[in-house]
């Protein structure tokens, strides 16, 4: 059985180069759906015109796919809902003064 929260704190090193947080702190991850040995990931990015939207994608896969017990993984982009800053973490939301 896959762990949830073991998939949350991989993708914690996916950070968005130009912020340098996570995409998890970010509220970029919408989904996470685990089936048996395979994740689903929906996620966003804080802007559809990211310079690095490929990059980001792909290092997310890869690190869903080196969580123990996941043989595979995909992750869809979305822009819907598009992402705000209310989706972050609050405390760094707060120390960012939004």
């Amino acid at each position: 059985m896959i762990d949830e929260q073991a998939v949350r704190r991989a993708l914690r090193n996916v950070k968005d180069p130009e912020l340098n947080l996570d995409v998890v702190v970010l509220g970029l991850v919408y989904d996470l759906d685990i089936q048996d040995d395979h994740v689903h990931m929906r996620m966003s990015l804080t802007s559809p015109m990211c310079p690095v939207a490929d990059m980001l994608v792909d290092q997310a896969r890869q690190v869903l796919e080196g969580v123990d017990g996941v043989a595979s993984a995909d992750v869809e982009l979305t822009f819907d809902p598009p992402w705000t800053p209310e989706r972050m973490d609050p405390m760094v939301r707060a120390t960012l003064g939004l």
